[in-house]
Order: C-alpha cells, then sequence, then structure tokens
C-alpha cells in the first residue's frame, strides 16, 4: 500500500525546470540539516527490543492563496512527517523515544509586498526545518518533545525557488529577498502536552499546552474539538504555522466526512524572524483559529482547512486568512 501526495512532485518538478543553480544552495542547506539531524537524533533515545519499522506518514501544504488569496506574511509553507517505532496499537506508548516522528519543513514568509520593502513591515524570511519528535504517555497525557534545526537566510534557496515559480505563473518577481532575515542555525526545543475528551463514538475534545524556545520563543494553550472518525486510533500532529493537525500515523478507519475546529493563543518572548529593533515590533500575543473538513475512504483522504491568524507584529495592517491542504491516495 502505498500513499503519495499530489503536491510534492508537481513542486519538485517545477523547482527543478532548467534552475539547477537556483535550487542547489537549498540543497546544500538540507544535505547539512540532514546530517545534524541524524547525529542527534538517534544516539542517547531509548532502543525498543523490537525493531523499528516506518509506521506511517504524514504531509501538509499551507498557502494564503488557497485562503485569502493574497501572497504575504505567513504566505506558504510544506511539512512532511515520517513516524517510525516497533508498531502501532492505537494508542501512544508510555515510554520516551519509543515512537519518533522525524519531520521536515520549508516556509516562506514575506511583507506585504514582494516589490517595494513597507515601512514597519516585517522582512522576507526563508526557513528549513529538519527535526526528530518522540510521542508518548505520560500518566494519561499525551506527550510530545521535539529538537529541531531552523535554517534561516539565502544558504536556503527558498528565495530562488520562489522566485522561479513567480516567473513561470508570471507573478511579481520577490524582490524583498534582497533585505531578507540573514544566514542562520537555530536550534529550537518544543514541546506539547495535552489530552483527550470523547463524547460518545466520534465526538473529541483535547485542550493543550505548547511550549517553544529558539527560532521563536512563546508558551500556547488552546483546543481543538473533532466530529467523525477522522483520528480515531491514530497519531495526529501539528502544523507549526496554522495549528492545524495532521494524521501521521492511521488508525481505525470509517469512510465519511469530519470536521476539526481549534482555537489558541500564544504568548510571545522572542522571535529571530521578527528580531528586536527591527522596523516591525514583535506583537506579545498571537491568536489563531481554524476548521477544516476530512473526506476519505478506502482509497482517498482529502483534507481541506481554513486558519484565521491574529497580527504578528504590531504595525501589521490587518490579519489573515490562510488555506491547508493535504491528499492521500491509497493504491
Amino acid at each position: 500500500n502505498r500513499t503519495i501526495s499530489a503536491l510534492l512532485p508537481v513542486a519538485l518538478g517545477v523547482a527543478q525546470a532548467g534552475q539547477l543553480r537556483e535550487t542547489t544552495k537549498m540543497m546544500r542547506g538540507l544535505a547539512l540539516l540532514a546530517a545534524l539531524a541524524l547525529g542527534m537524533a538517534v544516539p542517547g533515545l531509548p532502543v525498543s527490543a523490537e525493531e523499528r519499522v516506518t509506521l506511517g506518514w504524514g504531509r501538509m501544504f499551507t498557502n494564503d492563496g488557497i485562503g485569502d488569496l493574497g501572497d504575504r506574511w505567513r504566505t506558504g509553507a510544506y511539512s512532511i512527517s515520517r513516524v517510525r517505532g516497533p508498531s502501532w496499537s492505537g494508542e501512544l506508548p508510555d515510554q520516551f523515544g519509543t515512537l519518533l516522528e522525524f519531520r521536515a519543513r520549508a516556509e516562506i514568509i514575506a511583507p506585504e509586498s514582494l516589490t517595494v520593502q513597507p515601512r514597519r513591515d516585517r522582512r522576507y524570511a526563508g526557513v528549513v526545518t529538519l527535526g526528530v519528535h518522540t510521542h508518548f504517555d505520560m500518566q494519561g497525557f499525551e506527550t510530545s518533545l521535539g529538537l529541531e534545526l531552523a535554517v534561516t537566510g539565502p544558504q536556503t534557496g527558498l528565495d530562488g525557488i520562489q522566485s522561479l515559480i513567480h516567473r513561470i505563473f508570471d507573478y511579481p518577481e520577490p524582490l524583498v529577498a534582497a533585505n531578507q532575515i540573514p544566514n542562520g542555525f537555530h536550534p529550537t526545543l518544543v514541546a506539547e502536552i495535552g489530552r483527550t475528551f470523547t463524547f460518545g463514538e466520534n465526538t473529541r475534545l483535547r485542550p493543550f499546552v505548547e511550549a517553544q524556545a529558539g527560532l521563536e520563543t512563546f508558551v500556547r494553550t488552546g483546543f481543538d474539538l473533532s466530529f467523525g472518525s477522522y483520528g480515531n486510533g491514530a497519531l495526529l500532529v501539528r502544523e507549526t504555522v496554522t495549528g492545524q493537525r495532521y494524521r501521521a500515523v492511521t488508525g481505525s478507519f470509517k469512510a465519511g466526512p469530519s470536521l476539526m475546529i481549534g482555537a489558541d493563543v500564544a504568548r510571545m518572548f522572542d522571535s529571530a524572524l521578527l528580531p528586536e529593533g527591527g522596523a516591525a515590533e514583535l506583537s506579545k500575543t498571537r491568536p489563531r483559529a481554524r476548521a477544516g473538513l476530512v473526506w476519505e475512504n478506502e482509497n482517498l483522504t482529502v483534507f481541506y482547512g481554513a486558519t484565521w491568524l491574529g497580527k504578528e507584529f504590531e504595525t501589521q495592517r490587518q490579519d489573515q486568512v490562510v488555506g491547508s491542504l493535504s491528499l492521500n491516495v491509497n493504491f
């Protein structure tokens, strides 16, 4: 049984067409990230007596072009997760390090205009992240701990890929990338703890608390509420920009629709993407609200979600809505 995303091959094909030089920068950064992640991910974690196998894959594409049709601020991201462990029973193991999620993410952040840097707007940023997360049950609480390395700046090559795509579709060139957030390496710790309460067969409420220190430093609290079978007995992981949760390991299956809604608010302390003393001052709070609809049958799972993102810096002219899409085909 093979699960594919319809989005990734298209993106890779566009990025590579006649533009090897522009994508080489990103590949160098990814290679370095992979070596660092492999070096720090596996040693020191408990090793199960059973051999680890791949238990599942998850992926999500996020873009404001499929939200409020804009092309600014949190403009685009792609996340992919691979989960490995001895087995999956529908419940989290009670041991730290038994279940590992290897996660890669690429994101482009931009000011409101791509051609002229607006006064008191945020700077362009390209971010590539690789990390390892372990998911486990801690006395009845669903717990996730992760270590990531986030790479920023021209060394990611994301500005070149966006420039290529915009030329192909005759969109404005991202000239503001000339003044982007500089090259940097940002070790980042991520932790989340939550608990699921079930009402009836297919209604679940999950309050959670999340904390992060590194690329951006914050404490966040919120909830997820779902109606339907999607996620039953599955491992759901959280997409960084929106907070939408996507399935990384399949659980019990029942054909039909599911609805997922949620909201959270973060208390922000620091951000390398909105540096202190810059033209855009980091907002102290960062609210989000989201909804997603899933339809699945034996061969197809389609997810679309919309997320309202509150203002991330004090002089941001308005909030925004981004869309998230995941398409899995089994054959």
